[in-house]
């Protein structure tokens, strides 16, 4: 592409989409698609590179990460791939998995199940069930989001899988699948358990793979509640993240503690149109751990703003040339969506810079990527967007020519 040429493509990006950009907030999060299985649900990606090299603040933990959720862009860690355990924080898994196999059908929220010896008889966090009471599903996921129950994770193991040795090969197998490096789970409640560990990366992504489901808000959200064991018995429930009522927008979480892990959370909040993770890990105390995840939030909802950068389908000013084609120019789009986590501010410093070839040879097929656009700032590329055709070239011959005359005979 010559000086003159990308000069001009430069200026026409610039106009096109800028000052767009800039004048109103807008949200170019994926559009909502057609709902699909989960196994077809793509595993989330975390950046490569946090924004910043070390936390900004003092943080009383060992271990902790803070990300934004939509775009996996990490902002900052501290030890992040330091293997510890998790206590009850290992449960994200286990709700992870109960909420894909009710999206995929295979079990339904309103299904009973009966309680097992095994499962009543877990030790630590309980809502006290029965051997031989019968619970829905419905009633064991909210005993286990908002209390953490670990007698009604046992229960939804067997459900699901028939014991929870079983449950937990498929706990190990999904992490795997997730790009879960550093994780090995030994059983579904986060009880002690000898080689039984994750990283504060790991927790951050099964975390943002949960967030995925909008069932786990309507459970996660409740402050209070009570369970009813039908034989007059009633329990009652406290959500144990504390942060559910103590910062605004935060309306997720699962928490874990014992002594080897330390006081543990992975915390979600989310103000306007961006949600930030946060995950403590290896606290001293049950406040440090909030106070922590709280000064995280601060920090992200502060300093940092989703910028659209652009959005799969506008269409770029202007045609690239075709050589032998039957039409002497090819109109191209965006192929790709691209919103980008960055400083207030700093999206003044935002460029898009096109890499277009000069001209195209006949045939092209709609769809097919031509070139892409950079975006760059400070002269680091920080993204690239591909552009593709917007619609059909044909290359010239008789077909093409048969074609044309019987399109203009039938109009």
């Amino acid at each position: 592409m010559s000086a003159r040429t990308r000069t001009a493509w430069i200026l026409i990006l610039s106009v096109l989409f800028l000052p767009a950009c800039m004048a109103q907030e807008i949200s170019f999060a994926t559009p909502n698609p057609a709902p699909v299985a989960e196994t077809e649900r793509p595993a989330p990606q975390l950046s490569a590179a946090p924004l910043l090299s070390e936390a900004p603040m003092a943080l009383n933990c060992p271990s902790a990460i803070l990300l934004e959720a939509e775009s996996g862009q990490i902002v900052f860690a501290k030890n992040a791939d330091e293997k510890r355990p998790v206590a009850s924080v290992n449960k994200v898994m286990t709700i992870l998995l109960t909420l894909e196999a009710v999206d995929t059908g295979r079990v339904s929220i309103d299904q009973e199940i009966t309680i097992s010896p095994n499962a009543s008889g877990m030790g630590g966090s309980q809502v006290l069930l029965d051997t031989g009471e019968v619970q829905t599903l419905s009633v064991l996921l909210k005993s286990m989001i908002v209390g953490s129950a670990n007698d009604a994770a046992v229960a939804i193991a067997e459900c699901l899988y028939g014991s929870e040795e079983l449950f937990v090969q498929r706990m190990n197998a999904r992490a795997a699948e997730l790009g879960m490096l550093d994780t090995v789970f030994t059983n579904c409640t986060g009880l002690p358990a000898d080689g039984q560990y994750t990283t504060a990366r790991d927790v951050a992504i099964m975390t943002m793979q949960m967030l995925l489901h909008p069932l786990y808000y309507e459970y996660a959200r409740i402050w209070l509640d009570e369970i009813d064991h039908g034989d007059g018995r009633l329990t009652q429930l406290t959500n144990t993240n504390k942060l559910i009522r103590l910062y605004d927008g935060c309306d997720g979480g699962k928490t874990g503690s014992t002594k080897a892990a330390g006081y543990c959370v992975a915390a979600t909040a989310k103000r306007g149109d961006m949600r930030l993770i946060a995950v403590v890990l290896g606290a001293g105390t049950s406040s440090d751990r909030f106070d922590d995840a709280k000064a995280m939030f601060d920090y992200g909802f502060a300093n940092y703003r989703l910028y659209p950068v652009a959005q799969s389908g506008t269409k770029i000013r202007g045609e690239i040339p075709v050589l032998g084609g039957d039409r002497e120019g090819l109109p191209v789009e965006l192929g790709g969506d691209l919103t980008l986590l960055m400083l207030k501010g700093d999206e003044q410093r935002v460029s898009l810079e096109p890499n277009l070839p000069e001209s195209l040879t006949a045939p092209i097929l709609a769809g097919t990527r031509v070139g892409s656009v950079n975006v760059v700032m400070d002269g680091v590329v920080l993204a690239e967007i591909p552009v593709v055709a917007s619609q059909t070239v044909e290359a010239k011959g008789f077909g093409s020519a048969v074609r044309r005359i019987w399109q203009n005979w039938t109009i």
